[in-house]
């Protein structure tokens, strides 16, 4: 008896005489031609983002307009230039990464739309000032500069927001493997319905038993049978998972898939250590994936250093009658100090005291949530009933704590921690000294940046992840530092702690 014939998948295919029929009419080219077109994520979200950035245009000149007296022929030069605008957006790709990634955030559009605005700018400036149609004044582009920025940045927010209501947003995908990995990012696409990715099923020829939370998702077959999947379910995106398939079997269904107009993502060997950071190289043909070293340049600590001091210092003055009412409220609330102390490891593990405001009972013993860490460290862990990955503690958490916790007003005294240089505004999480006996070799690179009172971990999964998966999430950051991802974590905090979602 042959190994398949041992497998039970969950939804048998049929052979389906129209085979043919349905890979013209979904991935044709001529699809408009033959009267059925096959509208996508990436159909939608393009138009929708074109739109953004001229409406985003128009404001920006027509507040320019309002602010300074702006003869007719400069008015008719800014409209006959929005082709202009779109055809350098599509230069930088700004209309594209939406159906590429898995998720794309109008944060990470920030650096691509301070290029688009300002060399259109100054192709702008300089081309009506050199056909004699206008004077504009160098005060009068930075205005404009600056205010279609900030426009077209809320304006594609806007786009986002709208798009991801519709049913063409969603992403019908397959991930090709069962294993562990196949089943952890099953996990993670389900946690996160706001990435548009609506999971079909599992592809595996040898699956492994699936976890009890993902006994919903369907064991659709083998990878021989990937581009009838793929045609039948109508799948836009593939993920290609570790697998108990052998290597030709995965790239024959890679290759089967190149005619089926689908998204591929794979997920690498050595995926711990692979971060943002990495760039493709080849010898003479052969990829070679270059990991750089992690090490931040003087220029660089210069710089995170400056915006630490500034943010912290800026936003102790916005929330100083913050603090006062949070310290009156917890003293009324409960007996014990205001601030709460822990020793805490910062860069090189070297240890500081962390302080924050006093969200739970001061007699409370930590041993339930030293074998909590070294359960969590399994990223196969069911979350808990609530659906997150907290310790929930609610005998010891007090009523004013609760709330505390909740709006992350807890983490306010942080800023002391900032400012004396023990953290940073955006780093890993500061860890407890005893969780590092459950680390993993691979997770004390995350000790090579400093602790953030925000990151990576923070806003793309709080407590909706393991203990484990939040260290990888650590690691991540730390092999992928730069200026501009400091930038757009911050830019996403805010939405992070006022969405609450996942709060602990």
């Amino acid at each position: 008896m042959a190994a398949d014939d041992l497998i039970a998948y969950d939804e048998p295919l049929m052979p389906d005489a129209g085979l043919q029929a349905r890979v013209r009419s979904l991935f044709s080219p001529n699809e408009a031609a033959a009267g059925r077109v096959h509208r996508r994520r990436g159909w939608l979200i393009r138009r929708m983002l074109v739109l953004a950035d001229l409406i985003g245009l128009a404001t920006a000149f027509a507040i320019v307009g309002l602010l300074f007296r702006t003869n007719w022929e400069l008015v008719v030069a800014s409209l006959a230039s929005l082709p202009m605008w779109v055809v350098i957006a599509r230069i930088y790709r700004l209309y594209d990464q939406d159906e590429e990634r898995t998720h794309h955030p109008t944060t990470d559009d920030i650096v691509g739309v301070f290029h688009l605005i300002t060399v259109g700018t100054w192709l702008l400036f300089i081309g009506v000032r050199a056909f004699g149609l206008a004077h504009p004044t160098l005060g009068k582009a930075v205005v404009f500069w600056g205010t279609a920025i900030l426009a077209i940045e809320a304006a594609r927010a806007g786009a986002r927001a709208l798009s991801r209501r519709s049913p063409l947003y969603l992403q019908r995908t397959l991930i090709v493997g069962a294993g562990d990995v196949g089943q952890r990012v099953a996990r993670k696409l389900l946690r996160h319905p706001e990435y548009g990715l609506d999971l079909v099923g599992f592809v595996d020829g040898r699956p492994k038993p699936r976890h009890d939370d993902l006994m919903d998702v369907p064991l659709l077959g083998g990878p021989d049978e990937i581009l009838d999947l793929v045609l039948t379910h109508s799948v836009e995106r593939v993920v290609i998972a570790f697998s108990n398939d052998t290597a030709d079997e995965t790239l024959a269904a890679v290759r089967a898939l190149n005619d089926a107009d689908v998204q591929i993502d794979i997920v690498p060997r050595f995926f711990e250590i692979v971060g943002p950071s990495v760039k493709i190289d080849t010898l003479e043909g052969l990829p070679l994936i270059e990991l750089p070293p992690i090490r931040l340049p003087r220029s660089a600590k210069f710089m995170k250093r400056t915006v630490d001091v500034v943010g912290a210092a800026t936003l102790m003055l916005l929330t100083a009658p913050l603090f006062a009412v949070a310290a009156l409220a917890i003293k009324l609330d409960s007996p014990g100090p205001v601030l709460f102390r822990q020793t805490r490891l910062g860069k090189a593990q070297r240890p500081f005291t962390l302080y924050k405001f006093r969200t739970m009972r001061v007699d409370v013993d930590t041993e339930e949530h030293r074998k909590y860490i070294a359960a969590t460290m399994n990223a196969d862990l069911a979350a808990n009933g609530n659906g997150l990955y907290k310790l929930p503690r609610l005998d010891a958490v007090t009523v004013v704590g609760s709330f505390l916790r909740k709006t992350s007003l807890d983490e306010l005294p942080q800023l002391f921690n900032v400012l004396r240089g023990d953290m940073s505004l955006v780093g890993p999480r500061p860890c407890i000294p005893y969780e590092t006996d459950f680390f993993k070799p691979h997770h004390f690179d995350r000790f090579l940046v400093p602790a953030g009172i925000t990151g990576l971990w923070q806003v793309t999964a709080r407590a909706h992840s393991t203990f484990g998966e939040a260290l990888d999430m650590d690691v991540a950051y730390a092999r992928g530092w730069s200026f501009g991802l400091d930038l757009r974590l911050l830019c996403r905090t805010p939405l992070a702690v006022f969405g609450g979602r996942g709060a602990a």
